[in-house]
């Protein structure tokens, strides 16, 4: 497993913002959008790509384009919805799948609730969208159940990410084609499960306390 922290001027501020408690709730999701429109860049440069041919308006010359089957979106539901628009700016015509995991309060082990994605995935890069990597027990279930389904590769796209959940998944998946990018490395985890700072829950600050 890879992790990489995305490091540049502008995603540190847009995250500055973003832990803001009194950053509104659009400004929260516009700010999800854009970062995850930034580090998709670093997240999708080794995706395969294929060699064609484009008329200019000057002359004919070679180009690239991504190649078949294209990466398969799948955002960790509820939160990971507020991420999603930003990368289907970067990929629009890539197919989206959906994974639901909820997370027990008490014991913090995840459970699947939903599962909209293809029976198989041969051949194919996911892309999971979760802004909150904590104890990575979520993210370790999708990521599970995407390698079981043939995934080639899995990429988690997360905004804050915890030491804790890092290396959980790294010790998971060590040996597996699987990278976690991420825009802040925090502290730790608090007794509750939380990322400190962090930014308080994501699926709240995106969509309300519902």
């Amino acid at each position: 497993m890879k992790t990489l922290v995305v490091e540049h001027p502008l995603i540190a501020a847009k995250v500055t913002e973003l832990r803001d408690k009194q950053t509104p709730m659009p400004r929260f999701q516009q700010l999800a959008t854009e970062l995850v429109g930034l580090l998709a860049f670093e997240a999708t440069k080794e995706l395969d790509v294929e060699k064609v041919e484009v008329i200019t308006p000057v002359s004919p010359t070679m180009g690239v384009k991504l190649t078949e089957p294209l990466p398969l979106l799948v955002p960790i539901l509820r939160a990971g919805l507020g991420m999603l628009s930003g990368m289907q700016q970067v990929i629009p015509n890539a197919e989206v799948g959906f994974l639901g995991v909820v997370r027990n309060e008490e014991t913090l082990l995840p459970a699947i609730y939903a599962d909209r994605m293809p029976a198989r995935l041969d051949n194919r890069t996911v892309i999971v969208l979760d802004p909150m990597l904590a104890t990575g027990g979520s993210l370790i279930a999708a990521i599970e159940i995407m390698l079981a389904r043939g995934a080639k590769k899995v990429i988690a796209i997360t905004l804050i990410s915890a030491p804790e959940g890092v290396e959980a998944v790294g010790k998971k998946f060590a040996n597996q084609n699987v990278t976690v990018v991420t825009s802040a490395l925090d502290e730790k985890l608090n007794e509750h499960g939380y990322i400190v700072p962090g930014l308080g829950d994501a699926g709240d600050r995106l969509f309300g306390a519902c």
